[in-house]
């Protein structure tokens, strides 16, 4: 009689353990559960979202595309004379100009009286490997080789002389001109993209000849204030030496075509240049 009720209180005792274990079992589970809950939430959240850096890098590189507004605003497309005596022989003239049919000719002359066929694309474009560049669409990174190996002569005399020039625009297609065009058009207007712009086929960054070139004083950017500084001074002075012109030059819109454009510079061999240069004319004037 005397050992029912410890044995009573025992079983009692038990219970309330065994209570607790289940309760201690069942706060256990959840918690795993909770925490394999937020782990696959969180990495359901970081394979949906692109960490930082690739963000920060696709946006420099969607920046880096030819933009019509401050890469390539002004274009080789000027009015001059509808024939040139030099270097293509103008066979057929279509209603908006005269169809150059010698659009290899180092000496050619592109402007909106003289347009380039569609379909021309230079056979020897060479990429810009050993100079420094601006922007990273590989196509304006181009130039043909023998304009490109005159562009390393130019830009490494600058160097010495203490001057850092930089490629900012090239070769560009005839399709990516159609593109740019358009976008001036929409974005300022048709007047200001015939002054500042070049039309399909009347560029001369389709010749591969053709380079704009800029500076860090300028923020790399293509900017008139380019031809007042160091850089800009020391390229219209000896640009010539080394086979180039300054294509548009400062007072002479109503010839060209074009507003003055400081960082557009022209291959035409060294021989070609330094006549051109020497007699202050365009290239218009001085095949006229």
């Amino acid at each position: 009689m005397g050992r029912c009720p410890a044995k009573s209180q025992g079983e009692k005792m038990k219970r309330k353990n065994n209570h607790k274990r289940r309760w201690m079992t069942i706060i256990v589970i959840a918690i795993l559960l909770a925490f394999g809950t937020f782990f696959i939430i969180d990495k359901m959240n970081n394979e949906k979202t692109p960490p930082k850096e690739q963000e920060e890098e696709e946006e420099r590189e969607t920046a880096t595309e030819p933009e019509p507004k401050e890469e390539e605003p002004l274009e080789p497309e000027k009015p001059s004379n509808p024939e040139e005596p030099v270097p293509e022989e103008a066979a057929e003239e279509p209603e908006f100009g005269i169809l150059v049919e010698n659009p290899e000719n180092i000496d050619v002359i592109v402007n909106k009286k003289r347009h380039l066929p569609e379909n021309y694309v230079p056979e020897d474009l060479v990429p810009l490997t050993d100079v420094p560049t601006v922007l990273s669409n590989p196509e304006v990174n181009q130039l043909r080789k023998v304009a490109y190996e005159a562009l390393k002569d130019l830009f490494t005399a600058a160097k010495e002389e203490g001057y850092e020039l930089h490629a900012r625009s090239g070769y560009r297609s005839y399709y990516t001109q159609a593109s740019l065009y358009a976008s001036y058009v929409e974005n300022y207007g048709k007047d200001a993209a015939d002054k500042y712009s070049a039309k399909p086929g009347q560029s001369e960054h389709q010749t591969g000849l053709s380079m704009d070139i800029t500076c860090e004083a300028v923020n790399f950017k293509l900017d008139t204030t380019f031809g007042d500084t160091e850089e800009g001074k020391w390229v219209a002075e000896n640009a010539h030496r080394y086979g180039f012109i300054i294509r548009y030059p400062k007072g002479k819109e109503e010839i060209t075509g074009y507003a003055y454009e400081p960082w557009h510079i022209r291959y035409l061999g060294v021989d070609l240049a330094e006549k051109v240069y020497e007699s202050g004319l365009t290239l218009e004037e001085y095949f006229q």
